[in-house]
């Protein structure tokens, strides 16, 4: 029987590239890009987590290369695009999810403050801005161009003692819906993922306990969230059929920020 809808839920075929991708959510995102037939370039600072996660998926029957670079040298990610575009034959989707969290509020010492500040910056937003701007003629020649960007719900609310991880989760939002304001006109879509409280490395050093009575006080699911759960709704903004999604601004965190008590 032949389909009654048109639009494709395949990214069978594409070529997505995923920052981050050695731990956590970046690496639940390239293993289900790869179970869903994509090419994904695997990117992370840390080799060695790079070539794990491309042996994992190289054993699962997946497409997958891997590229140790750090996110902030605008040379590398240059080269980095070059690289992909050249393996894949182009390059369709762009996963910005690198990010780091550094301690230093309004109390700490000036070298403290300064120093996290300017790393967090230029990882968790600058970073984002210079891999799209190096994939654009890449993503403008895709007939299905997309963009994720990984903020937080810190983007939304915020932690004290965090400033800077704060400050670039609220510039990632702008950053997303500024893009795809000017993006949109050249069929590229430029959405947005806040997750909340999510098992992954950034809260591997929380006791269990400590995540239990935080989750059962704040999030009406009574729970952290799975790296693969964020990676479900990363894939679902850079399906073909999600051609009207664009400046989107998704929380995954539970419920949490709805919960005023």
């Amino acid at each position: 029987m032949a389909r009654l809808t048109r639009l494709s839920r395949s990214i069978a075929g594409r070529t997505a590239i995923v920052t981050g991708a050695g731990s956590g959510m970046g690496r639940a995102t390239a293993h289900l890009f790869a179970d869903e037939g994509a090419n994904v370039a695997v990117v992370d600072l840390r080799h060695g987590a790079v070539a794990t996660v491309v042996t994992e998926i190289d054993g699962a029957g997946g497409r997958a290369r891997g590229w140790t670079v750090d996110v902030t040298d605008s040379a590398a990610v240059q080269t980095l695009v070059a690289e992909v575009a050249d393996e894949f034959g182009g390059i369709d989707i762009v996963i910005n999810n690198a990010g780091v969290a550094i301690p230093g509020g309004a109390t700490a010492t000036d070298d403290q403050f300064e120093a996290g500040w300017a790393r967090t910056i230029d990882v968790n937003l600058t970073a984002q801005a210079r891999l799209v701007r190096a994939a654009l003629p890449h993503l403008r020649r895709s007939d299905a161009g997309r963009i994720v960007n990984i903020a937080s719900t810190e983007g939304i609310i915020a932690t004290a003692g965090i400033p800077a991880y704060t400050a670039s989760k609220h510039g990632v939002i702008g950053l997303t819906k500024s893009f795809a304001v000017e993006l949109g006109r050249d069929g590229i879509t430029v959405n947005c993922i806040c997750p909340g409280p999510i098992n992954t490395g950034m809260t591997a050093g929380i006791p269990d306990e400590a995540k239990d009575t935080y989750a059962k006080r704040r999030v009406p699911l009574r729970r952290y969230g799975d790296p693969e759960e964020v990676a479900h709704m990363t894939l679902s903004l850079t399906l073909p059929a999600a051609s009207y999604t664009n400046g989107a601004i998704l929380v995954v965190d539970g419920g949490m920020w709805l919960r005023h008590t």
